[in-house]
């Protein structure tokens, strides 16, 4: 995600970051049993499992795997294997679509109930293995119980008829997003559940299958490469597959009257783009750059890692720009206000390429984690400038160090954020873990050097691709890759209140946290606004 407007660097008027140097399946996944990785994230949820084993009688509870900054997000019990969703549009934006969602999972306890995150819809029915199950609500979580308690190490299939609303609750954001001629999805941080059930939350991956059914003159597009599209009558059913693990908050239904544009990308990648048919000449420019901004971050990182990529254009005024696996959403305005110069434009859709790699194939084990996404795609998003543009990644880092106090003050260090504001969950996305978390891989490079830390970037996405993982897998890798001990370094930079001298720059200097002033408005001010 980048929000918008960006926070700026002490004196910046411009609207960039700161510079101071100027056909329809029917077969569902069969069973698969946990890898490693999934394995490991079953360590993590164990100490929540109990939570879990409650007599049947019972009343229902909200439960979570203990996330720090949503610790009522995700489930303990079970890890999804895959998701089947299907939805009927019916030609308005703000009336409730039905739904019909499929949870493949195996259990890892023995499970009296199971919790679904699914907070925003009214449930018709729920069947476990296709038995009619019971259901109850309790906070934002629905609670089912199957007819007999589910093994340890079962393969179960829960499926639940439901309404899925694009009309945001009163006190939630996210979600559904209502565009100008129909809806796209924003799920992150914590939304996925305000439109399916499902385990909320990035630490469980899962293979997507999805359908969009649509009245005549609409186009839905999805995830993944198409699987197929139907129609009868007076309506279409366009099917979508990823061949990669998603995680929930990452998925993407564009439902509009829209054209999608092909082109090839390197190696034969197909691309795909989502854009109003009005608008079609327009965005074309933009577009075509796709392609050599894939091949720019392949020389960085290595091969794409997903089945295919595109933009999705909306209509629609989010506030933010957002890396949705293989579809990443934009607002259009972005594309067509002439304030932004055009250097910006293009670091900006690098910044969601690059989250392809970091935080959608390499996504992060908690929340806290995010500076991993966020960082690593600032630092693309400035690199790039820099090649391409001469806008000096230094100097960018210079000026981010000069702010990095303030930030720690109101965010919290990199790898430790303070939560999100009551009602805001996006506000987790704060400076510090943009340009802040960029600025602590500036100095990492400066310790160990350029080609190390290179190597680091390349491996981490290699040993991670469709994972998760965490700021101690980073260190970790870190020290493995360069040959030293960097426990010191990254408590200090990672977890520290104060932002430690910069290696190689003594002069650098970090102001003192003042409170805030009203900051000069910019056209990224403006741009998000209602």
């Amino acid at each position: 995600m980048l929000r918008s407007p960006r926070t700026e660097a002490p004196g910046t008027t411009d609207p960039a970051p700161a510079d101071s140097s100027a056909p329809r399946a029917t077969r569902r996944p069969g069973p698969r049993r946990p890898g490693p990785r999934r394995l490991a994230r079953a360590a993590f949820v164990a100490s929540a499992l109990s939570l879990c084993l409650v007599a049947a009688s019972a009343p229902p509870e909200q439960l979570g795997i203990g996330d720090r900054l949503f610790p009522n997000l995700g489930n303990p019990g079970y890890d999804v294997a895959a998701y089947d969703l299907e939805f009927t549009y019916p030609g308005s934006n703000d009336k409730p679509l039905r739904a019909v969602t499929t949870i493949d999972a195996w259990t890892t306890a023995r499970l009296e109930h199971v919790n679904l995150d699914f907070a925003h819809g009214d449930v018709e029915s729920v069947e476990v293995d296709g038995e009619p199950a019971t259901y109850a609500r309790a906070g934002e979580d629905l609670v089912v119980t199957p007819q007999r308690p589910l093994p340890e190490g079962s393969w179960m299939r829960i499926t639940v008829r439901h309404t899925s609303d694009p009309m945001p609750p009163e006190d939630g954001e996210g979600g559904w997003v209502r565009t100008s001629d129909g809806l796209a999805m924003a799920n992150q941080a914590d939304a996925g559940h305000l439109v399916f059930p499902c385990n909320d939350h990035p630490s469980d991956k899962a293979m997507f299958t999805i359908r969009v059914t649509a009245p005549d003159g609409y186009t839905a597009v999805a995830n993944g490469l198409p699987a197929g599209v139907d129609r009868a009558r007076g309506s279409t059913t366009w099917t979508y597959r990823t061949q990669h693990p998603m995680a929930t908050e990452l998925t993407q239904v564009s439902i509009g009257r829209s054209s999608v544009l092909h082109r090839e990308g390197p190696h034969g990648l197909p691309v795909r783009d989502v854009v109003p048919t009005a608008d079609r000449k327009a965005l074309e420019p933009w577009l075509a750059k796709t392609p050599g901004q894939i091949s720019w971050m392949e020389s960085k990182v290595g091969p794409y890692p997903f089945e295919t990529y595109g933009l999705l254009m909306a209509g629609a005024t989010t506030g933010f720009e957002l890396e949705t696996q293989t579809l990443s959403l934009f607002e259009k305005d972005l594309f067509t206000e002439p304030g932004y110069p055009a250097w910006y434009v293009e670091s900006i859709m690098v910044h969601e390429l690059a989250h392809q790699w970091f935080g959608d194939s390499v996504s992060p084990r908690t929340w806290s984690d995010l500076w991993l996404n966020e960082g690593h795609a600032t630092w693309y998003e400035a690199l790039y400038a820099e090649e391409k543009a001469g806008r000096t990644l230094e100097a960018r880092m210079k000026a981010a160090y000069g702010a990095s106090d303030r930030w720690r003050a109101a965010g919290g260090p990199p790898a430790l954020p303070k939560g999100p504001e009551p009602g805001q969950k996006i506000s987790i996305f704060r400076p510090v873990v943009y340009d802040g978390a960029a600025l602590v891989l500036f100095a990492l490079r400066e310790v160990v050097g350029r080609p190390a830390f290179e190597r680091l970037e390349r491996a981490w996405v290699t040993e991670h691709h469709d994972g998760v993982a965490s700021t101690a897998d980073f260190t970790r890798l870190a020290e493995r890759v360069s040959g030293r001990d960097l426990a010191a370094f990254f408590d200090a930079w990672l977890y520290g209140t104060k932002t430690p001298p910069m290696p190689g720059h003594p002069d650098w200097k970090s102001q003192t946290p003042t409170p805030a002033k009203p900051a000069r408005e910019t056209p990224a001010d403006r741009r998000g606004r209602p």
